[in-house]
């Protein structure tokens, strides 16, 4: 798209929009997005997050995201296994090639699988625009060949992206994206040449990252902040539907000693009857469907 002051949406405010209607009459469209990422033990990484990167190899940073990876993805796939829940995790490619047996388990569970860059070393906004274009098409093929599937769903690596991304997603036939954290309810975005894409809300509120790891939250808060984000859409959602998005990170809330608040804050969502248990497709081809004008 041209570069432009706002972005290929209207304006509409929440309370002037079509009323929005879940499946089974639910006021929330709950998903969970674990962020599944690769960081090469080549480039160096921030040992807190108020400093500059250093000079690879940066084994405690580095060591520290594996542990995601190596025993914190297992601890999150165990707890919604047991709740019954299904995830829509984001994924850098390079997790195919390193560690399949994530991607394995996932498909083993129902997960449903976005494309997030190759890898969480280097984001689109650091490419030119061939890369660019280049490392998106190659995520889809490579999920696809992993899968089965190929991805519908797009998050990029820190939600970056360059004025040429929703192009070179719909050229790679995503029907997706979830960078825009703008929304409680998805809509839709339309190209210069009027092609669409769906925004699904994804959040940096109801998130470990940002929360734990950069605001100095304590998982006791994060679990208190899942559950009044949820009451209050669940409110709001008894007019018009609302998605919430509990966006995860292994190496963060796969710790031991933070497991269980996720757990507590996921059984008190299912304490309520009127939610929507979805994946982010299903979202998206819910908005598209009800042909809901936003």
């Amino acid at each position: 798209m041209q570069a432009r002051d706002y972005g290929p949406f209207p304006y509409l405010p929440i309370h002037q929009r079509p009323k929005v209607s879940f499946p089974g009459g639910a006021r929330v469209a709950l998903w969970i997005i674990p962020n599944i990422e690769f960081f090469s033990l080549r480039h160096g990484l921030s040992g807190h997050p108020t400093e500059a990167k250093g000079n690879a190899p940066t084994v405690r940073p580095w060591a520290q995201r594996d542990y995601g990876n190596r025993v914190g993805i297992w601890r999150i796939m165990d707890l919604l296994n047991k709740l019954n829940l299904r995830a829509s995790p984001t994924l850098n490619t390079d997790i195919c090639e390193h560690h399949p047996q994530i991607v394995q388990e996932g498909m083993k569970l129902g997960w449903e699988f976005l494309g997030h860059n190759k890898t969480n070393t280097q984001r689109l906004t650091e490419m030119d625009a061939a890369t660019e274009r280049q490392t998106i098409e190659d995520c889809a093929r490579r999920i696809e060949q992993m899968t089965g599937v190929r991805p519908r769903g797009w998050l990029g690596a820190g939600l970056a992206e360059t004025w040429n991304t929703l192009d070179n997603l719909i050229d790679s036939g995503f029907q997706y994206v979830a960078d825009w954290t703008n929304d409680d309810q998805p809509y839709t975005m339309t190209m210069d040449d009027g092609r669409k894409i769906t925004s699904v809300p994804y959040s940096y509120e109801v998130n470990d990252s940002p929360f734990l790891y950069y605001r100095n939250g304590t998982i006791d808060e994060f679990e208190k902040l899942i559950k009044r984000q949820f009451d209050v859409l669940y409110e709001e959602g008894a007019h018009s539907g609302r998605v919430m998005a509990i966006c995860l990170h292994p190496y963060i809330i796969g710790v031991p000693h933070r497991i269980k608040a996720l757990e507590s804050a996921l059984r008190y969502i299912q304490s309520h009857d009127q939610v929507w248990y979805a994946t982010g497709s299903e979202i998206a081809a819910h908005h598209v469907s009800s042909g809901v004008k936003m």
